[in-house]
């Protein structure tokens, strides 16, 4: 791992291992840790190796508070512009940054249709929630009456609902920083988009349900859980109580490793997260779109696929790391192997 940390702004690149170009999403926050950025920017080289691309994993981290963002992230586009126009670096928007944030910075044609429209939404976070559904209904066998609780409504949780509740899902819990809602009949998510499109991350207290704890969410019975924020969510303890079937993480990096072992033990479906939300980075590394519908497509495909051929397996998060690591070695010295997948 490679940090290079910039001179004109309280930020920096993690890099997983040296070779030509290296991507991933910059993340913004005041308490963003250099640990979270490392197992970010390894949770993006499995992203990319599951895929089969030849691509080193990175992600940027830019600790600024709200009153601060707008000069951080004009020097943070200004110093990393040299490392976007060698391919060293590729960047897109990540927690608390948006794809217009970056819009000073070279792009490819892949970028204008992955920041286009659909549904009303970036096309890039619409197919990454695709994938997550994607995967669920995979695991499953279909989405049709099953539940689903989102941690964290924002663009991809948003995009998540839509698409499970397009395949026959009910959305019965969501939160965000502002705390948890539930509803067992579930909840209008087009009104929710009106609401939090109004309110921001303030759209629980509009929903017409009681206001809990965020961490609440995780109590919730369902058969689908999304965990959608930050890294480690799913921790022992938590992993010892959740009441969901199966764990489809729209976030990097929600497991801790004794976490991941609870789960195991218990015998619900633990998903990989750098498999179920990668349908953003198969938009951008897919040769050839030109429309969102190519795009959806090939997010189904892929992500099918891959789900089917880790399901054949006991544990399914371990195949999809045999998976990875199987295609790394095809193509990274064996010195930078990386030592193990993501775990917080």
């Amino acid at each position: 791992m490679k940090i290079l940390r910039l001179e004109t702004v309280n930020a920096y690149v993690a890099f997983d291992f040296e070779c030509p170009t290296s991507a991933g999403g910059t993340r913004l926050a005041a308490d963003v840790t250099e640990r979270e950025t490392e197992l970010l920017a390894r949770a993006m080289s499995y992203k990319f190796a599951i895929l089969g691309v030849p691509m080193g994993g990175a992600k940027a981290a830019i600790r600024a508070t709200s009153a601060e963002r707008g000069e951080a992230i004009r020097r943070y586009c200004a110093e990393i512009r040299p490392l976007v126009e060698q391919r060293r670096f590729l960047t897109a928007s990540d927690l608390g940054t948006t794809d217009q944030d970056f819009r000073t910075l070279p792009a490819g044609p892949e970028d204008t249709l992955m920041h286009s429209s659909h549904s009303g939404m970036a096309l890039d976070a619409y197919i990454t929630g695709l994938g997550v559904v994607v995967a669920a209904e995979t695991a499953l066998g279909g989405l049709a009456g099953r539940t689903i609780a989102v941690e964290g409504f924002g663009k991809i949780g948003g995009a998540t609902a839509v698409e499970a509740v397009r395949r026959g899902a009910r959305l019965v819990a969501f939160s965000t920083v502002h705390g948890s809602v539930e509803r067992r009949g579930g909840f209008d998510v087009a009104e929710l988009l009106e609401l939090r499109a109004a309110h921001q991350d303030r759209v629980v207290e509009h929903a017409g349900a009681e206001v809990r704890a965020a961490a609440e969410l995780f109590d919730v019975e369902a058969d689908v859980l999304v965990p959608g924020a930050r890294i480690g969510v799913i921790d022992e303890g938590r992993a010892a109580t959740l009441r969901a079937r199966l764990v489809a993480p729209a976030a990097n990096v929600p497991y801790t490793r004794g976490g991941l072992e609870v789960l195991r033990r218990r015998g619900i479906v633990a998903l990989a997260d750098f498999l179920c939300n990668s349908g953003a980075t198969i938009g951008y590394v897919t040769p050839g779109l030109r429309t969102a519908d190519q795009a959806l497509a090939a997010v189904e495909t892929r992500v099918r696929d891959i789900a089917r051929a880790c399901l054949r397996e006991r544990d399914p998060f371990a195949a999809a790391c045999r998976i990875a690591e199987e295609y790394l070695r095809t193509w990274l010295p064996a010195e930078q192997m990386p030592e193990s997948p993501a775990l917080a």
